[in-house]
């Protein structure tokens, strides 16, 4: 986007006020997104953004300014904006700058554009008609289709040149079912970081079925019991209640401000000794991954609890400058708009020593979630409340009866140290959905089938499943 010229010019400008570093992002994205309601095309909407921003270190000071006009003269001014903090002179050259390559092959196999807008329009159109012959009490049904490809560029005056080619998909289709005055929802979604290959290797017809079938099947559920019982979750999407429970305490900046749980506890045990869990922006095809962070550091595989022991945090360049430590490839930013800040990428806990199925022969009585909807987790102490779209009772080792309205309320850092079964069964999310923090990111949440001994199940039915 600019030449490695005006980008030693516009740092040497950034730091001649007395920064020690300097550091030029420019990103430059387009999307296409598609919105069924009703049977009919309500939005089709292309998008295109793009800009840079200029960040400057003072130290522990940090300015930064961006501008969406790629001129020359716009760029130096803001280089000039962000240096505008201190009063000094230069003491800090910029070095050589040499293009960085990553081992990491994320190449998109088919292009966005081999296909026209008709024929992803036409996949949500066979979406509405699967939900709505699925069943008569399928009442409702919505479908989306979007896709981004957002490239980066970074350069800065420790000799940096990076760049970042991430191209996402995501397609998802929503159904309501109705029996009476009841009313329940199933889904079927996927996407990741790739391109059209993605419906290669998925099957949209058959998600939407299977989500059709849910919402069908939970019409007849009972309701869910209450009280303290024996939780068996599922793998893939049960990981979101470690990463909003738990990975979030673990990103540096809350470490850092000592409002995390886990803040000066690297070495302790803070979870039961058969967890294991790591953040992993290396993995083909997700949507957490990246070749290099929004800092410009390599994504690398961080782990983050060894056999319940704590050993790493997750660290951007800010927070792991100020501890004086390498970064650990976790600076994401939501834009050129925004400052990079720790963030997740591909968290999960790691496959166990137990057979999935042994985990519920194994539970007398208790709940098992099939299926994670939203909740709601304080970061600071990581007390969590999630709702399960689909959800069993477990009797004498069996899954019986289907259960609606259940939801789990604990405290992550607590349930981490009671778990006392993880499966074989690894698997992350199907790869849709963002995480919030300020700023909004992509992300992949996973895990195996994993046993909770005793926590609060919320529904509506007073009895207890013991």
């Amino acid at each position: 986007m600019i030449s490695t010229d005006l980008a030693k010019k516009i740092l040497a400008e950034a730091l001649k006020t007395g920064g020690d570093l300097a550091e030029i992002y420019i990103e430059d994205r387009t999307s296409l997104s598609l919105q069924m309601e009703d049977s009919k095309i309500e939005n089709a909407v292309r998008g295109a953004d793009r800009g840079v921003g200029v960040r400057v270190f003072f130290g522990d000071l940090v300015t930064y300014a961006y501008t969406d006009d790629l001129s020359e003269n716009s760029i130096l001014h803001a280089a000039q904006v962000a240096a505008a903090a201190s009063s000094g002179s230069a003491t800090t050259q910029v070095i050589d700058l040499t293009q960085r390559t990553s081992p990491l092959n994320f190449a998109v196999e088919k292009q966005f554009n081999d296909w026209d807008i008709s024929k992803k329009a036409q996949l949500l159109h066979d979406a509405d008609v699967t939900a709505r012959e699925y069943s008569s009490f399928i009442k409702q049904v919505s479908a989306s289709y979007s896709e981004l490809n957002r490239k980066m560029w970074l350069f800065n005056s420790d000799g940096v040149q990076v760049e970042d080619d991430r191209s996402f998909l995501e397609i998802r289709a929503a159904m309501i079912a109705k029996k009476g005055d009841i009313l329940q929802r199933g889904r079927g979604a996927f996407g990741g970081r790739m391109g059209l290959e993605l419906f290669e290797h998925n099957d949209f017809i058959q998600a939407v079925k299977d989500g059709a079938e849910t919402a069908i099947k939970m019409l007849d559920a009972r309701p869910c019991p209450a009280g303290d019982m024996t939780v068996v979750m599922c793998n893939g999407w049960g990981g979101v209640l470690f990463h909003e429970a738990c990975g979030h305490q673990l990103e540096a900046d809350f470490v850092s401000k000592g409002t995390s749980a886990y803040s000066g506890r690297i070495g302790e045990q803070v979870a039961s000794p058969i967890i294991n869990a790591f953040d992993d922006g290396t993995i083909p095809g997700r949507r957490g991954s990246i070749a290099f962070d929004d800092d410009g550091t390599p994504s690398q595989r961080t782990q983050l609890i060894k056999d319940g022991i704590l050993t790493e945090y997750m660290w951007d360049l800010v927070e792991a400058r100020k501890a004086g430590r390498a970064s650990t490839g976790n600076g994401r930013r939501q834009s050129f708009r925004h400052l990079p800040m720790p963030r997740m990428t591909n968290t999960f806990i790691d496959a166990g020593e137990h057979d999935p199925q042994e985990i519920i022969e194994n539970t007398k009585s208790g709940i098992y979630i099939q299926s994670m909807a939203g909740g709601q987790a304080e970061i600071s102490k990581g007390d969590f409340v999630f709702n399960a779209t689909e959800a069993y009772l477990i009797e004498d080792g069996k899954l019986t009866a289907p259960l609606r309205g259940a939801t789990v309320v604990g405290n992550g850092p607590v349930v981490l140290t009671e778990i006392d079964m993880v499966g074989t069964d690894l698997a992350l999310d199907p790869g849709y959905g963002m995480c919030g923090k300020g700023q909004t990111a992509r992300v992949s949440v996973g895990q195996p089938t994993i046993r909770i001994p005793t926590v609060t199940v919320g529904g509506t039915d007073d009895a207890s499943a013991n």
